[in-house]
């Protein structure tokens, strides 16, 4: 129990930083900004600046649907995309407004709080949470508290859905907790990020 309890401290204490999810403070006017590789949930508030145009500078919040509305754009499908593919969306539909000449546009994650997911099953603290970093799925059992005595944890599975396909992945953590994980066992392949809207199953 000790040796489990250790390897889910040292697990937890590696996660990403919060400033790997958001990007909330608004980039020099005229610089270009870092690509993002974080994936817009619904529930998310989106920072937007339109350079040159204060008119168009807002601040709000993804839909349930995965869309938010923009004046002189329309309607923007956001889930599943990054910020950097909104900004060229956003550009895209607003040059027309602009004598046909693409708008610099900044967009950024103020507040993930679409990134949600839930742990159940065989874990001492079952239910829905909410982090402010990445996590894959050995921080998301950590978060929940562990596994229980009998859990099999070299059948953990998670459910995902994407694009409105569900995805089963099977994950095996056996060597970890025994403390003998091989350079493989701790690969992204067999330890996952999770995504938001995942449900990880401990059986």
């Amino acid at each position: 129990m000790r040796k489990t309890a250790a390897i889910l401290f040292a697990v937890a204490s590696l996660a990403l930083p919060a400033a790997a999810l958001a990007q909330a403070d608004a980039p020099v006017a005229g610089a270009k900004p870092a690509a993002s590789t974080y994936r817009i949930s619904p529930g998310d508030q989106l920072q937007i600046y339109v350079w040159g145009d204060e008119r168009l500078q807002r601040a709000l919040t993804v839909l349930p649907d995965g869309t938010f509305a923009f004046p002189l754009a329309g309607t923007i499908a956001a889930a599943g995309h990054t910020p950097n593919e909104i900004e060229e969306t956003l550009s895209k539909l607003l040059a027309p407004q602009y004598k046909g000449v693409p708008q610099q546009v900044t967009v950024s994650v103020a507040a993930p709080a679409g990134m949600q997911y839930s742990v159940i099953g065989k874990v001492r603290a079952p239910g829905n949470f909410s982090p402010t970093r990445y996590v894959n799925v050995l921080n998301a059992l950590a978060q929940a508290g562990g596994p229980t005595d009998f859990a099999d944890i070299g059948n953990i599975i998670i459910l995902r859905t994407t694009n409105g396909r569900s995805q089963v992945i099977h994950t095996r953590l056996s060597s970890i907790f025994k403390g003998r994980p091989s350079d493989s066992d701790m690969s992204p392949a067999s330890v996952p990020l999770i995504q938001a809207g995942d449900t990880v199953i401990v059986p």
